[in-house]
């Protein structure tokens, strides 16, 4: 909750407003509505530790050039009892602070007294909200795509949660619908070619052809053996769809535990079907006008819907045109509801029958079309869907072998699985690497996931920790203990690595609050790699063991905050901080 670099921009608005009253009530500068003074970080903090832009902004409301009223801002700052020591004009107006000894004290103080809360806040108090993510079909098992969306949608809800939000993991189980016919129609083919021989079944063109097929046919014939050669080929099908089910959703959970995601809820697409709420939610957009029916289907005027919020957004009526805008099949001519039909009721069921403020759904970006349309289909039912439902879409992933590509393909059986993916690279490595940033298509290396050395980022990090962790002991064996804050002696931490070293924890809340707004945790990551990088600085150039008591016990103080700062981001992102390498 201790936020110590925004305190810092706080209090240099404050000063500066104050400053500005001062001189305007002494008549140094002219009276003007000015609300407030912009506080931000140079991208090059020689030339100080935050700016001001208040002289410029304010330049044309008090009709004096921007140094003249830098020069009188400054003139009237009282800095005694704050966070900086100094402040300076640089450039055409810019007013720089310059942090002291009171602001790098309670960096470390913040790290103390919050511990494992240390990175939290309240900034999304009050909000529910609800993360879905992975939903793979449980036709088969689950593969890169599905190991990505795992670590980003896990790894968004932890700084959601980190925020103060409530959030629920969800997974969407799609145990109805076309892909599950043609998952019950690829079991029966295997299941009667063990029986009848491959020639003597054809297999669907657009069948599952992937070997946990043939092991699920093959499965239930040594349980049941030849029970459904001559039963009505509908209940054939449920029986080893259900059956398929059975076996494949317990797989998942198991694979997921692994990859240490854990769900709130699993939510199945059936029972929108069978409790009606699916038909519920399309009577409902034909009430509100909406649908319509041709060729024996209910409709879902999506052109127009979308035309509406278009027009609403600016886009004149040729950019319209152009978007080629298609109405949408919500129930077919047979009487069966559409996978969008589905949808749409299940994205209703989240906002209106269990409430959640806002819903952010990871998907793969081949889902990129069904945005807008899902969406839309929501304002239609009054939920608001352009302003709560948030897609992150995330790009592919291209995994590497000795250099070469490897090929995924679900329909062929060549796919990797998470499953198989774990067997070869540690699931800290695997969730490291895949929290990266959503909307880049990533490469997974695995020689580099193995590798033991500062080349590999999560290796580089968690060696970080472990050194410290390492360092204390030794410390501890020859009776230096971790001093609390207060005995700490700050300018004896004056050094440049030492003072980087602070500034870098401070950003980590920063960090998490950057995560949680832009729906990309792999901030962390980056954050974490760059404090690994000052601590590694820090020890090589400060040296703490047979150094005097005082100075040793401040640069212990300032790595144990490290350790602190750097298990809090890996707990982030569900990765261990080894005590020992």
């Amino acid at each position: 909750m201790i936020h110590m670099i925004q305190n810092a921009k706080d209090q240099a608005a404050q000063l500066t407003m104050a400053a500005y009253q001062a001189a305007a009530a002494a008549g140094t500068l002219p009276q003007a509505d000015v609300k407030s003074a912009p506080v931000e970080i140079p991208k090059d903090t020689k030339n100080g530790d935050f700016t001001t832009t208040f002289a410029l902004a304010c330049a044309k409301a008090l009709k004096l050039p921007p140094r003249n009223i830098a020069q009188v801002i400054l003139d009237n700052l009282k800095l005694d009892g704050s966070y900086f020591d100094s402040a300076e004009i640089a450039g055409p107006g810019f007013l720089n602070f310059r942090l002291g000894r009171g602001w790098y004290k309670g960096v470390l103080s913040a790290v103390e007294t919050e511990g494992d809360a240390y990175g939290t806040s309240d900034n999304l108090k009050g909000q529910k909200i609800m993360v879905e993510f992975v939903s793979a079909n449980p036709t088969g098992p689950m593969h890169m795509g599905n190991a990505r969306g795992g670590v980003l949608g896990d790894t968004l809800a932890a700084v959601l949660s980190e925020c103060g939000a409530d959030v629920t993991r969800e997974f969407y189980v799609n145990d109805a619908g076309h892909q599950i016919d043609k998952f019950a129609q690829s079991i029966e083919a295997r299941y009667l070619q063990i029986i009848k021989g491959e020639d003597a079944i054809a297999f669907p063109e657009d069948g599952y052809q992937g070997g946990d097929i043939k092991d699920l046919a093959q499965a239930y014939y040594d349980a049941h053996g030849e029970a459904l050669v001559d039963a009505d080929v509908t209940v054939r099908r449920d029986t080893l769809a259900q059956f398929g089910l059975e076996t494949n959703l317990p797989k998942m959970k198991s694979d997921l535990a692994r990859y240490k995601i854990h769900y709130d809820n699993w939510f199945y697409e059936s029972t929108l079907h069978e409790s009606g709420f699916v038909k519920e939610t399309a009577d409902k957009l034909t009430e509100l006008g909406f649908t319509y029916e041709k060729d024996g289907a209910l409709w879902l005027k999506t052109a127009e819907i979308l035309a509406d919020i278009y027009r609403k957004a600016g886009k004149t009526e040729k950019e319209i045109e152009k978007l080629d805008l298609k109405d949408d099949v919500l129930c077919r001519a047979n009487g069966f509801y559409t996978y969008f039909a589905a949808d749409i009721a299940y994205h209703r069921n989240k906002f209106a029958v269990r409430g959640f403020d806002r819903v952010i759904n990871v998907w793969g970006a081949d889902h990129h079309g069904h945005v807008a349309r899902l969406k839309g289909a929501l304002d239609a039912l009054g939920l608001n869907g352009s302003e709560k439902l948030d897609i992150v879409l995330m790009q592919l992933v291209k995994l590497l072998r000795d250099g070469e590509v490897v090929r995924m393909s679900k329909r062929t059986g060549k796919a990797i699985s998470l499953s198989d993916l774990l067997d070869e690279v540690p699931v800290d490595a695997a969730r490291w690497f895949f929290n990266s940033k959503p909307d880049t298509q990533m490469e997974f290396d695995l020689g580099l996931a193995v590798r033991e050395d500062s080349e590999n980022p999560i290796y580089y990090v968690e060696y970080a920790h472990a050194r410290i962790c390492s360092l204390l002991r030794a410390m501890e064996e020859e009776g230096l203990h971790v001093p609390t804050e207060a005995d700490v002696d700050m300018t004896l931490l004056s050094g440049e690595t030492e003072t980087a070293l602070i500034k870098q924890i401070s950003q980590f809340c920063e960090e998490v609050r950057l995560a949680a707004r832009d729906y990309d945790p792999s901030h962390i990551n980056r954050y974490l790699q760059e404090l690994a990088a000052c601590f590694h600085r820090f020890y090589t150039v400060c040296r703490i063991k047979g150094e005097d008591e005082k100075l040793a016990s401040a640069r212990l103080k300032l790595a144990d905050c490290t350790r602190v700062v750097l298990k809090n981001g890996l707990r982030l992102i569900g990765v261990d901080a080894p005590e020992k390498m």
